[in-house]
């Protein structure tokens, strides 16, 4: 329906507005339509205010008696203004309009065709009075003129804090460019140590309506990291007028050097901030090299522009210390924020070798942290290799801070914080802060050393107790893999074997007991030894698990999974058990794969509940899956969205055992496995009919 079409009472609605942001949001705006037959179909009201026609009087009437009368022979405004707006789909222009009272003023105007269901067609005006836009011009202008040229640093705000516009003598006080601030929050750029002050003082402002006059701040700047600065900040409210966004506007003057005092204060929250994020972030893995990365992950770029851990390599680990003696490190953690050549001393050389008499060997004599400053005295005694002390020379770092790493007496390595000549040097406050830093990373790379060797010990012992070779049947070919878990996760109780028994009978099994570590790992070795001994004797698949059961239970295992299954070739049947375990996946010759046996029993441990088994068919060349939870079961991903994935993938699975083992484990293990995983794929093979007698 075209405008001229609708009610009168449709068209006497309110006044159409601009898109948000555009300078007819802040101008009254009068909006009419003409057809075309070069009559007025749509008069808003906005319009009868500007020209002075109620809607009776100019509806359906020519649009030229809008305009001042032009040349009898020239096209009048009206036909002019709608030819042009049909032509070019859209046309802006400044006209002169004619008053209902008789007076002529100037006006802009944005004309542009819409077309009803019809097929009609009507230019729609847009139209502002041209003083208000010359006004509103006049004013964007000042106020771009003033975020160009005023000497302090000006900002707008959303009413979430975050940037929106900027100066840019803001954006050199912060170190950053402007794009680089825009859409960011306040406190995101401005660093505080108040605890949530100065952004509770914002939030007031933007909230409340309450202005901020004259607060110092002590702050610094993710582009400026390693300079404190002190601000006179004012910030004010900016007003909700006609639709526009809410805000908070501000003025910020650096007045650094007339508030030391409070810059020293800063500083020492900052040193103390430093210390909780090292807490907090340091020792969150009982692994030595992600420790030493968390380590120099702190201190760069807040405490120095590079940082470097090393571990000692003892030749005698039971001798103490020598200073008369070369001194070997291992370097495993080292970052820099400096440009070449710099980023040549963190890569590369993992071993290093200092002489005696070194810088480093003080340090750890002294167990003291030690600052030096970078020169040719320096290199000469300490560093050996010739090309890298030119280019420690030439990295533009000035001083450097060596820390030991010592914890329960025990020497682990150093840690060496840099600055360059930019930033400060380092100060008696910044030794002590970097003493703290070493003593709280050293302890915590004991403690991964110490879980490693446990581990290394759990990892061995597992791998002693599980099977060198698993058994060999004509009827059966089996590919076995085991994954133990990363370092982050202490090794677990997964087992598996293949059993021949008789009448060309196979078994195979697959555990996992509850835990980790070597507690785990001596538990795991007992349940498969016993399953084996057992085995051999041929009882049904649910007595089995009985005696393992009772074995489980007498020996303190608190709860263990085992899957059970027993084939026999002759009849091509199957005889599965299970004890809590994720069930058997068998892959049919046709690709489909059947989940066979799910929810038999109860894990191993638990007592008192009798254990079944079922009987199944497994046709020839079909394939067995057995795995343990560590397959299917990840963060992020729940036991039966894992088990979903590896039916999927075992029916994808081509060629050979071992090439389809790979392709399950690639496909469901991307990375390294949090825990530890087993894989036992077996393909049945018919039993060869006895020949004639």
């Amino acid at each position: 329906m075209l405008p001229s079409d609708q009610p009168e009472e449709a068209q006497a609605r309110g006044p159409i507005r601009s898109e948000p942001g555009s300078l007819l949001e802040h101008v009254a705006v009068a909006v009419f339509g003409i057809d075309e037959e070069g009559l007025v179909r749509y008069w808003g009201p906005g319009a009868q205010g500007l020209f002075g026609h109620a809607a009776p009087d100019i509806l359906a009437r020519p649009a030229a008696r809008l305009f001042p009368a032009g040349p009898a022979a020239a096209p009048g405004p009206a036909e002019r203004l709608a030819e042009r707006a049909r032509t070019l789909g859209y046309w802006r222009v400044r006209l002169p309009v004619l008053h209902r009272d008789g007076s002529v003023f100037d006006c802009g105007f944005r004309a542009f065709p819409v077309t009803g269901p019809t097929g009609g067609s009507v230019v729609m005006g847009l139209v502002s009075k041209g003083e208000e836009l010359d006004r509103v011009k006049t004013n964007l202008a000042f106020l771009d003129a003033l975020f160009e040229t005023c000497p302090i640093g000006l900002v707008m705000l959303d009413e979430d804090l975050r940037y929106v516009h900027l100066n840019q003598v803001l954006a050199d006080m912060d170190g950053m460019s402007v794009r680089d601030h825009l859409g960011r929050s306040a406190t995101e750029v401005m660093i505080t140590s108040d605890g949530g002050e100065f952004e509770s003082m914002l939030r007031a402002v933007a909230d409340e309506g309450t202005p901020l006059v004259g607060a110092l701040v002590g702050l610094r700047t993710p582009g400026r990291p390693d300079r404190d600065q002190v601000r006179s900040v004012s910030f004010f409210p900016l007003t909700r007028a006609v639709g526009t966004d809410p805000g908070v506007g501000g003025l910020l003057v650096d007045v650094t050097d007339r508030e030391r005092a409070l810059l020293e204060a800063t500083a020492a929250r900052q040193r103390l901030d430093l210390l909780d994020r090292a807490a907090a972030r340091i020792g969150t893995t009982l692994d030595v090299d992600t420790t030493a990365r968390e380590l120099v992950a702190v201190a760069v770029p807040e405490f120095g522009d590079a940082s470097v851990v090393e571990l000692v390599e003892w030749l005698d680990p039971d001798r103490p210390f020598d200073p008369r003696l070369p001194l070997f490190t291992r370097r495993i953690a080292a970052t820099t924020t400096l440009p070449p050549p710099a980023d040549e001393l963190v890569g590369g050389l993992d071993r290093v070798e200092y002489p005696p008499g070194s810088s480093i060997h003080h340090v750890l004599s002294t167990g003291r942290p030690l600052c030096v400053h970078v020169d040719e005295d320096f290199t000469s005694r300490t560093v050996v290799h010739r090309e890298r002390a030119r280019v420690l020379l030439a990295s533009g770092l000035a001083d450097l801070v060596l820390a030991p790493l010592v914890a329960r007496g025990t020497v682990q390595g150093i840690a060496m914080f840099g600055r360059s000549s930019a930033r400060p040097a380092f100060t008696e406050q910044d030794l002590s802060l970097a003493g703290e830093l070493a003593s709280r990373a050293a302890l915590c790379l004991d403690n991964a050393r110490l879980y490693s060797r446990v581990q290394d010990i759990a990892l061995t012992l597992q791998r002693a107790l599980l099977p060198n070779a698993l058994a060999v049947s004509p009827h059966l070919t089996v590919a076995h893999r085991y994954l133990p878990g990363s370092r982050a996760s202490e090794v677990g109780g997964d087992w598996y074997d293949v059993i021949n028994l008789p009448g060309d009978r196979v078994a195979l099994v697959v555990g996992d007991v509850m835990g980790h570590g070597v507690p785990a790992a001596a538990s795991m070795g007992r349940l498969r030894i016993t399953a084996r001994a057992l085995a051999r004797h041929g009882p049904e698949p649910e007595d089995l698990l009985a005696e393992l059961d009772l074995c489980a239970r007498e020996s303190g295992i608190e709860l263990a999974t085992c899957l059970y299954v027993v084939h026999d070739p002759h009849t091509g049947r199957a005889r599965i058990a299970g004890a809590g375990h994720p069930p058997l996946l068998v892959r049919h010759p046709d690709g489909t794969v059947e989940t066979v046996g799910d929810g038999l029993g109860v894990p191993l441990g638990v007592g008192g509940i009798p254990f079944r088994s079922i009987s199944t068919h497994l046709p020839e060349s079909s394939v067995l899956a057995l795995y343990t939870d560590g397959l299917i079961e990840a963060r992020g991903r729940d036991i039966d969205t894992g088990l979903t994935a590896l039916r999927t993938e075992l029916g994808r699975a081509e060629g050979s055992l071992e090439e389809m083992a790979d392709h399950v484990l690639t496909a469901l293990l991307p990375d390294a496995p949090t825990d530890d995983t087993v894989l036992v794929l077996a393909r049945i093979h018919a039993a060869t009919p006895p020949g004639p007698a």
